[in-house]
């Protein structure tokens, strides 16, 4: 028996990913309703993107409207906990875009309110749910070809400035969050994912601003050091991407197993192979190179199914919520440099 279409407004669309989450989830089978933003230049560049959304409709009314099961945004990063709080409180599930929270207060306050309404609040960290070759890395990983995962070392440099102009509330610390939880949260949440464990502990953490002084509340620098009961990992992120790359950033990610390990260049292959999710495989039995780019990505048809059945296939709550609270504790425990 076919289920029927999951109905979704996408709320808040200040950030450039809710072109990406919205695709993703018309292409496995979910329908846009509707959009609103109280940004004018928001709301109209998603309806030139999707012209058969809505723009006409306010936020009160869209969330009262039963026949709409998820609320999908892209907001303003210290109005995301709200605006999902609000969601859940009206029979709908929320998906938002990384980092889901920027204070610890928010974390709580989201997961009583999951506990008393039975709703989901999810983060979609893209450099995994959306990455192929993070998807393939999982699925040799679980089948044991490196063994357990022993350390991670996962890179997420970006570039700042170049094609797209940077909107004010990006350089106010109260509204992004801090870099590590802003940026970071990709690798923990691949930390987690990777070594098996929802319990983790910041070891140390450092921020910086090196190259952007103009912008006193902002950092462009950021790494810490995590361990679990079996594993360790280092994460480094920055806004220092320079010019001269020809991609945004070159992310990478390594996973040591006790038999093998794993290497991913996500974005670029400096000097080497063109295009995007190389995938580098040490073991017992050799070397290998993996082209895992047309690895298919599970998630979002994953993620309806969750929602119409209250499964948690895609991800679970509690490991969004530990993401994001580990995220948020590495920015509040982190030394700035310079200060």
């Amino acid at each position: 028996m076919n289920q029927p279409a999951i109905r979704f407004a996408a709320i808040g669309l200040a950030h450039g990913h809710i072109f990406d989450m919205t695709r993703r989830l018309q292409a496995v089978g979910a329908e846009l309703v509707a959009c609103w933003d109280d940004e004018p230049a928001n709301l109209a560049a998603f309806a030139t993107a999707f012209p058969y959304a809505t723009t006409t409709r306010a936020l009160d009314d869209l969330l009262e409207d039963r026949s709409i099961d998820l609320v999908v945004s892209a907001a303003i990063h210290d109005e995301r906990a709200a605006l999902g709080i609000a969601a859940m409180q009206h029979g709908k599930d929320f998906l938002c875009t990384k980092p889901g929270f920027t204070t610890l207060a928010q974390v709580e306050a989201v997961r009583r309110v999951c506990a008393q309404t039975g709703r989901r609040y999810t983060v979609y960290f893209g450099e995994r749910f959306g990455n192929p070759a993070t998807v393939r890395a999982g699925e040799l990983v679980h089948s044991g070809a490196i063994g357990q995962v022993v350390h991670t070392a996962g890179f997420g440099p970006h570039r700042l400035f170049g094609r797209m102009e940077r909107p004010a509330w990006v350089f106010q610390r109260a509204r992004y969050g801090g870099i590590l939880n802003d940026l970071a949260s990709h690798q923990i949440d691949q930390f987690l994912y990777f070594t098996g464990t929802q319990d983790a502990q910041i070891v140390a953490a450092t921020v910086a601003n090196h190259h952007h002084r103009q912008f006193a509340e902002f950092e462009d620098y950021g790494e810490l050091l995590l361990r679990g009961a079996r594993a360790t990992g280092f994460i480094r992120v920055d806004w220092l991407s320079p010019a001269g790359l020809d991609t945004w950033g070159d992310v990478r990610l390594f996973v040591l197993g006790t038999q093998g390990y794993l290497e991913l260049r996500k974005t670029w292959d400096l000097q080497g192979r063109r295009g995007t999710d190389h995938l580098f495989l040490v073991n017992n039995e050799g070397e290998r190179y993996i082209d895992a780019s047309t690895t298919p990505l599970p998630f979002m048809a994953d993620y309806l199914d969750d929602l119409h059945n209250r499964t948690e296939k895609a991800v679970t709550q509690a490991h969004v919520l530990a993401v994001s609270a580990l995220a948020l504790q590495a920015q509040q425990q982190a030394h700035r440099l310079g200060e």
